[in-house]
């Protein structure tokens, strides 16, 4: 398991974020610029709200925190490092399971 993250985009997205919506990737396209590529990540909610919810946008932008305890508890992890220390198998229909029936309901993932 990871000991740190990179989660700049997510953070990007917050209100309070100084970059009004935009995100600077890692990749730097010349040796004299500090950061990479702007993109346009837009403006979700606040810091509190995609950290701890509640979440408006089933995307997985918000609620962070509350992801990380939910999937601690689908693996039986009662501490950081007991999920850290985890080992899962994602199986490759995650990608796709259940996106047909949001797409024909027009709700979830499936309005884009």
């Amino acid at each position: 398991g990871a000991d740190a993250v990179m989660i700049g985009s997510a953070f990007a997205r917050a209100q309070e974020a100084p970059g009004n919506g935009n995100h600077w990737g890692m990749a730097t396209p010349h040796a004299n610029l500090p950061r990479g590529t702007r993109i346009k990540v837009g403006v979700t909610g606040s810091l509190r709200q995609i950290l701890f919810g509640p979440a408006t946008l089933d995307d997985g932008s918000q609620n962070l925190v509350g992801a990380i305890v939910t999937c601690m508890g689908n693996v039986g992890a009662r501490t950081l490092k007991e999920f850290q220390e985890t080992e899962i198998i994602i199986a490759p229909s995650i990608k796709t399971e259940g996106k047909l029936f949001q797409t024909v309901q027009g709700v979830g993932m499936g309005t884009r």
